[in-house]
């Protein structure tokens, strides 16, 4: 007899007291004009105030850096809340206007909100073909006292430029979720990957509530899903699905457990019987895909390279979520791909 649990492992990352106090993180970036504010605040949150100071090119925001550094001498904490930059070209550059509302929290315990603008500006990298280089930089920051809570200070857009697109406030809690709960087994958000590693696929699902019927009203539902890893012949993807009674949540697929009875106990040998003695719940899938005209996942975890053993289930969207509806083993290492069905709730009885 072989039990076979094919679960994919996740670890929730823990937040607490300790992590409230534990140190600022360092952040170094300055692949856009957004992750370089970031990392200017950073800085500051860190005391490394000679990194803050290096965000800035030849125009420096004071007179000295002792004078900068006391300028900070009595804030505790920075939060900013970045806004999308927008961007324009001059004579080999690009400027980028980045909207910015912060919150400044001192040491005696007062806060005060600031909101404005900095201007960040990139020097075309393949004309600079000698020392020194010159990367991205701040040319300038502009923020004001503002009389709005942190949520509601940040500016819309900066000088004469069009507003930026509405953020997609779905898609970055999404991420932020996938990063939260998937850090520790994803290699797609690795430190040394970039932002779009993650490859987020997104689909908006149309459908009628049984309740209301098709005479009801159409309700959406929005699918993203991201890469998280891949080996040799699996690929694992997370799933999130929102929308507007329940708004984001990570998907869980039930998934059977399965016992399964090979002839004299050799997994190599001949199948005798694939029982299903249970179900878990999986918050990640092997070789997974998303059919909208199905609306059905489907996964194919293959147990070795031939693919001629694995376990293919699929999930299908109705009334607002996904439910297990067929799911096929192929148990026998025979080098046929010859998957029996040991669940179905697709086939009429």
């Amino acid at each position: 007899m072989k039990r076979l649990l094919l679960a994919v492992t996740a670890s929730t990352l823990a937040c607490g007291a300790a992590q409230a106090a534990a140190e600022p993180p360092y952040v170094d970036d300055r692949s856009d004009a957004g992750a370089l504010i970031r990392s200017f605040y950073s800085a500051i949150n860190r005391h490394e105030y000679a990194r803050a100071w290096s965000y800035f090119g030849e125009s420096k925001p004071t007179e000295d850096f002792k004078q900068f550094m006391d300028g900070f001498k009595d804030t505790e904490e920075v939060r900013a809340n970045i806004g999308e930059p927008g961007s324009e070209g001059a004579a080999g550059s690009v400027y980028y206007s980045v909207p910015v509302a912060i919150l400044a929290r001192q040491k005696d315990g007062s806060q005060k909100v600031f909101a404005g603008c900095y201007t960040v500006r990139l020097a075309n990298p393949e004309i600079q073909a000698e020392p020194p280089f010159v990367g991205m930089h701040i040319e300038k920051g502009d923020l004001k006292p503002s009389d709005k809570p942190l949520d509601q200070a940040l500016p819309a857009s900066c000088g004469d430029g069009p507003p930026p697109p509405p953020r997609d406030a779905a898609m970055e809690q999404a991420k932020a979720a996938f990063r939260a709960t998937h850090a520790a087994q994803c290699s797609s958000l690795a430190a040394d990957q970039p932002d779009d590693a993650i490859k987020p696929e997104d689909y908006t699902i149309t459908y009628h509530d049984s309740q209301s019927g098709a005479d009801g009203p159409e309700r959406t539902a929005r699918l993203i899903r991201f890469f998280c890893t891949a080996g040799a012949y699996n690929q694992i993807h997370a799933y999130y699905l929102a929308d507007d009674a329940r708004g984001l949540r990570e998907l869980h697929f039930a998934t059977p457990e399965l016992d399964i009875h090979y002839e004299g106990n050799n997994p190599e040998g001949k199948v005798e019987a694939v029982n299903v003695i249970g179900f878990r719940d999986e918050n990640a899938l092997i070789n997974s895909s998303y059919d909208p005209d199905a609306h059905t996942i489907t996964s194919n975890g293959k147990w070795r390279a031939k693919g001629d053993a694995s376990s293919n289930g699929i999930w299908l969207f109705r009334n607002g979520d996904f439910s297990l509806v067929q799911y096929d083993v192929d148990a026998s290492y025979d080098g046929v791909v010859n998957p029996e069905t040991v669940l179905d709730y697709n086939t009429a009885p």
